[in-house]
């Protein structure tokens, strides 16, 4: 099991990148990476599957919301992809090799799997497969996690140099309406910890007080948590938290 570095307990980790539409910085563009670089915090992204089996940061599974276009990411090729605008922006989706040579190692990396079949099951392993071949050969802080366990486990038999952690919350059926009782259940307690070689979890912030949380913390996890959007929440989120993922202000920075 590799340990979370320092670091990421450190700087305050920018959720899907120091975005901004505002000023030019879509979430997950490299304009919002290259702002989070240069402001000196950590850096969350998301990765999903293109058609032709490139991971690319882009946090949802329809291009609607963040480009204006239509239909599923998976559906189309990288080099499509590439040449999509992100909406409040001036590039199209990057893709994670892109991103890996951008940061360089200059900002701590928090990558986020999305799981592919809507159940938090055993996937087709292909974003996985992915991941772990853009990651050859690259030697700076980043650490991989998912909502879906199996996709951590996997990542731990592709690339187990990396740490490893699961985004983990209550699992509230009005938030998840998609997910199967039986799966919200068990996805809740966080079983699948130690099977999958975590040394984290990002929880949900407005649940941090959950005993799990508490049980795991108090066995070396570190925890992390999502989403703060202000000062105050950040400061209630730190009684339990180790670090905050932040968006739509700009957490300050222990010295």
């Amino acid at each position: 099991m590799s340990q979370l570095p320092e670091d990421f307990l450190r700087r305050p980790i920018a959720h899907r990148a120091l975005h901004d539409v505002a000023d030019g910085r879509p979430e997950n563009s490299r304009a919002a990476i290259a702002a989070a670089i240069e402001a000196g915090y950590g850096i969350e992204i998301d990765l999903q599957l293109s058609r032709d089996g490139r991971a690319m940061v882009f946090h949802d599974y329809d291009l609607g919301r963040l480009t204006g276009d239509k239909g599923p990411i998976r559906q189309r090729e990288a080099a499509e992809l590439a040449q999509i605008g992100l909406l409040g922006g001036h590039e199209g989706v990057p893709s994670f090799a892109e991103v890996l040579e951008l940061v360089d190692g200059r900002a701590p990396l928090l990558v986020e799997l999305k799981d592919q079949h809507g159940q938090m099951g055993v996937t087709d392993d292909a974003l996985e497969q992915a991941a772990a071949a853009d990651l050859a050969g690259y030697n700076g802080p980043l650490a991989l996690m998912s909502f879906n366990p199996n996709m951590v486990g996997r990542m731990a038999e592709l690339a187990p140099a990396w740490p490893r952690g699961i985004v983990t919350c209550g699992y509230e059926a009005e938030d998840w309406p998609l997910l199967k009782e039986a799966t919200r259940d068990h996805l809740r307690d966080i079983p699948d910890y130690d099977d999958a070689g975590c040394s984290f979890i990002s929880h949900h912030a407005t649940d941090l007080g959950r005993d799990r949380v508490a049980e795991l913390k108090a066995g070396g996890a570190a925890v992390l948590c999502w989403t703060i959007r202000s000062p105050e929440a950040e400061a209630e989120a730190r009684k339990v938290a180790q670090n905050i993922t932040f968006e739509g202000y700009l957490a300050a920075i222990p010295a």
